[in-house]
């Protein structure tokens, strides 16, 4: 008889869970937000004992199986507007990870199991999460490069600031994986000079340390870097504004970040932003 302990039965698919809804909401390109992710875990690992206890054994059906998933993706990223891609992510994703369990058994590791089709391992904790960790980088790795796009169109675009609106043509480029690092939303970017009512006076962009530090001695709030990579430049930073809305085509897409770019961000000016991840 397997001897089953609850806690870390529970720990397990936690951390299993967070990983795996952390992944789809990341390579959905929805936006993050950890305590959430960690409620959809806790509520996954909690199904997860109930499985073990007795007369629940009917929570091991296939449609309480799918019902659980989708009220975890719900905790989650509920309200987002990729929330039936994110799903279908956690799907792949859990799917991808039970096969390679599977191929663990079959290979004759028995360290790491499936019981009642729930995680179980009485393997290192640490160990175990170095293997979860190397698998949530292959499948990000993976599906990154199979999703793809080059797609692109010219859209409308209204940024509100405190002090006003501003409206301009921008590149609308599903390829451009530019995010906000803390929350994963897309980051408008835009010429620094049409911006340039934003800084203080003396602030360089092209320095944005030392422009963010201007910022926050001028009394100016909310500014943040964030990293880019392009073409010619390995790992770079980008002064950033929080707006309060951003509307796309007359479409609210919340509060996003404005990144202002030390070079003209449209050799012709047929725009002047551009944007990616929608």
């Amino acid at each position: 008889m397997t001897v089953v302990y609850v806690d870390l039965l529970w720990l397990l698919n936690f951390v299993a869970n967070h990983l795996l809804l952390l992944g789809a909401g990341r390579l959905a390109g929805a936006g993050l937000r950890r305590w959430r992710i960690a409620l959809g875990a806790a509520l996954g690992a909690l199904y997860a004992v109930a499985l073990f206890l007795p007369g629940l054994g009917w929570l091991s059906t296939l449609p309480c199986k799918l019902a659980v998933a989708v009220v975890m993706v719900l905790c989650a990223y509920g309200g987002e507007v990729r929330l039936w891609r994110v799903l279908g992510l956690f799907f792949a994703a859990s799917a991808a990870l039970a096969g390679a369990v599977l191929g663990f058994e079959w290979l004759g590791n028995t360290t790491l199991t499936l019981q009642s089709g729930v995680l179980y391992t009485q393997m290192d904790l640490r160990l175990l999460l170095v293997v979860f960790l190397a698998c949530y980088f292959v499948f990000s790795l993976l599906l990154r490069r199979l999703g793809a796009h080059t797609g692109a169109e010219l859209v409308h675009m209204e940024l509100t600031f405190p002090q006003r609106v501003v409206s301009m043509t921008a590149l609308h480029d599903t390829g451009l994986s530019l995010a906000d690092p803390v929350t994963n939303r897309p980051v408008v970017v835009a010429y620094w000079r049409d911006m340039a009512w934003l800084l203080p006076a003396g602030a360089d962009v092209a320095r944005p340390i030392e422009c963010a530090r201007l910022c926050h001695d001028r009394g100016i709030h909310g500014v943040r870097l964030v990293p880019y990579r392009a073409v010619g430049v390995e790992s770079g930073m980008l002064l950033a504004f929080p707006t309060q809305q951003v509307r796309v085509n007359g479409r609210d897409m919340g509060s996003l970040l404005l990144a202002l770019s030390p070079t003209p961000v449209s050799d012709g000016g047929a725009y002047q932003g551009l944007f990616g991840g929608i």
